[in-house]
């Protein structure tokens, strides 16, 4: 097997700082919306779409999350980001939204809708569109911290019925990976918030409601923090809009 190069940047204790307040003072969160891009170390045009996205995580005003997918693998090149559950999630999203077939880069905004994850316009006039049509984080989500547990609190919905899970998604700190075979090689680039992974904390019926879960699962999990997704699910199991968001810093681990 080769070795995948791959080093943490400097960034990353830059990253983490930042994230370590975000989600535990207490405060409702409402993004400006949910960006996820669906990319690949093997597709040579998605460089441009992740540079585009690093400027969206660090800018903040919306959660981004970043599925590396391993379809392109055979290239020459496998993505040392990927997992076959990110291919997954991004293969949901095309039934959900009645396509024929996946690609990269994909952007996905708010669960509704997608384009190209390396056009700025579509992605930045889409997140505005959706906003001004009530179309973006309808509902405001608290997290905050007491003792050794994580409490999420999310607020009722505006006069509708509609149920919708409560994800955890955990992603990493930003990393650096230095491609040396396939279509990107010898390309150094840097990626922001790779999902690692997701988790149900529970269902949201429309009312207020309080989760809890530890502060430890976080710490261990998410090295790079996690987001909390509030999405409904369409009527054959597969995700629909992305009705509120938050984002939860990486706690201490003692």
């Amino acid at each position: 097997m080769e070795l995948r190069k791959s080093s943490r940047l400097a960034v990353s204790v830059l990253a983490l700082s930042m994230f370590a307040g975000l989600g535990l003072a207490g405060e409702v969160q409402r993004p400006l919306g949910v960006v996820e891009l669906f990319t690949s170390q093997g597709c040579n045009s998605c460089p441009a779409a992740d540079e585009l996205f690093a400027e969206l995580a660090q800018k903040g005003e919306v959660i981004a999350l970043a599925y590396h997918v391993d379809y392109w693998d055979y290239l020459g090149w496998k993505d040392t980001l990927a997992s076959p559950e990110n291919t997954e999630r991004q293969y949901d999203y095309m039934r959900a939204f009645g396509a024929r077939s996946v690609y990269t880069p994909q952007a996905v905004i708010n669960g509704r809708i997608h384009v190209s994850g390396a056009d700025r316009a579509a992605v930045e006039g889409k997140l505005g569109q959706m906003s001004s049509a009530g179309e973006g984080m309808a509902v405001g989500i608290k997290v905050s911290r007491d003792g050794s547990a994580i409490k999420i609190e999310a607020g009722p919905a505006d006069g509708t019925r509609i149920e919708a899970h409560v994800t955890l998604v955990y992603f990493d700190p930003p990393q650096q990976v230095l491609i040396d075979r396939g279509e990107n090689e010898g390309k150094t680039v840097t990626y922001w918030n790779a999902v690692t992974g997701a988790y149900s904390a529970g269902i949201w019926h429309g009312e207020a409601a309080r989760f809890e879960l530890p502060a430890s699962e976080i710490a261990k999990k998410g090295e790079g923090g996690c987001a909390v997704l509030l999405q409904s699910v369409g009527k054959d199991g597969g995700p629909g809009p992305i009705l509120g968001a938050a984002l939860i810093g990486k706690p201490p681990s003692n």
